[in-house]
């Protein structure tokens, strides 16, 4: 039974992949409309826009706002990133427990997330007293920045598993966001840790998400001490927030040239050129002070590299997933778990460079 089951199987995954390589024999399915794919990417411009909010501010508001010690400051913000991490793969569990609603099984946690979220989010950059107790000004801080990054997994959770209902095809899903169906965890045809031990064990998997985690460290170790550098090494502080739309809008409209480029030259060619751009401005930053005109260039060029990051290794999840699909016909439904793994191990490298941040401070 078992051996039938396995070629029935093999023969799905042959006519599949036959599929694919005759589309022009199959009929097509249709795309996913581009209001469609502008009204999902809105919804996750909360989630990013905060999220960049935090890193770039965060550590200089409890610094010279708040008035906070510097290692009091790292602990906060290096806990925050641990317990955002932790967070993920559990509320995906909740998530996929949770019972069907008149409105589905997504849209309440969404909906009742938003408002919890969006009042952590005012409370974390909010100073009770002018004048508060080093002892009482980390509980405050630290619990709002638990809550917060809690809410915000309640809501970026469930948003990126929209990205299977979306409809069209897997090409069009990849072009809205990156693929993340945590829905489908509660029908895991294995056990929680031996599924995680056969993604862990696929080998293109492992160098993703290390390549991804070494990325994400240094982009934000750059992210969370360019302030600091800014306001108390280059003498820039005055210019600090235009310094930072600057590098985010490149980063948006940088997009589309970075996706013209994959379609060229293909993704691992690059991913290599965008993360390779990173490096002479940095350089060029650190080297160069009192240059405004020079902080602004080399800002928009980090920006075009930060798209490069946000875009390039989400879009090579899903080639990951096929491939273990296809080398795995009888282990279907694991995407939950690469999807954790994957966000686990950026908010990891997010955790590593606050760490090493303390060091040096």
């Amino acid at each position: 039974m078992a051996n039938n089951s396995s070629s029935v199987l093999d023969k799905q995954t042959d006519d599949n992949i036959c599929a694919t390589e005759n589309d022009d024999n199959q009929p097509k399915i249709p795309g996913i409309p581009l209001s469609r794919k502008l009204c999902y990417a809105i919804g996750g411009m909360p989630y990013q826009m905060t999220a960049n909010a935090k890193g770039f501010f965060m550590q200089i508001f409890l610094l010279d706002v708040v008035k906070m010690g510097a290692f009091s400051a790292s602990i906060i913000l290096f806990l925050g990133r641990a317990w955002d991490a932790i967070t993920d793969p559990l509320i995906g569990y909740a998530v996929s427990k949770s019972g069907r609603t008149r409105i589905g099984k997504l849209i309440p946690w969404i909906v009742f997330s938003m408002p919890l979220g969006v009042l952590s989010y005012v409370m974390l950059w909010y100073t009770p007293q002018d004048t508060m107790s080093s002892g009482f000004s980390f509980g405050w801080y630290f619990t709002w920045c638990s809550l917060f990054d809690t809410f915000m997994s309640c809501y970026h959770v469930p948003y990126s598993s929209l990205n299977m209902f979306l409809g069209g095809n897997q090409k069009d899903r990849d072009s809205a966001t990156g693929y993340t169906p945590l829905s489908k965890l509660d029908r895991i045809n294995v056990s929680y840790l031996t599924g995680m031990k056969m993604v862990v064990g696929h080998t293109p998997y492992v160098w993703l998400v290390f390549g991804f985690l070494f990325a994400s460290l240094a982009f934000q170790m750059a992210q969370g001490n360019f302030a600091l550098f800014c306001t108390h090494a280059a003498n820039m502080g005055a210019y600090f927030q235009h310094l930072v739309l600057i590098l985010l809008t490149s980063a948006t409209i940088s997009i589309p040239m970075w996706q013209t480029l994959l379609v060229k030259k293909g993704k691992k060619t690059t991913i290599f050129i965008g993360l390779s751009v990173y490096i002479p401005a940095l350089i060029v930053i650190s080297l160069v002070k009192n240059n405004l005109p020079i902080f602004i260039i080399m800002s928009m060029v980090a920006g075009t590299s930060l798209a490069a990051l946000y875009l390039l290794p989400w879009s090579m999840l899903p080639d990951v997933v096929d491939d273990f699909k296809v080398k795995n016909p009888s282990c279907q439904d694991l995407e939950p778990l690469f999807y954790s793994c994957y966000v686990f191990f950026n908010k990891l490298g997010g955790g590593m460079s606050v760490g090493v941040s303390t060091l040096v401070l």
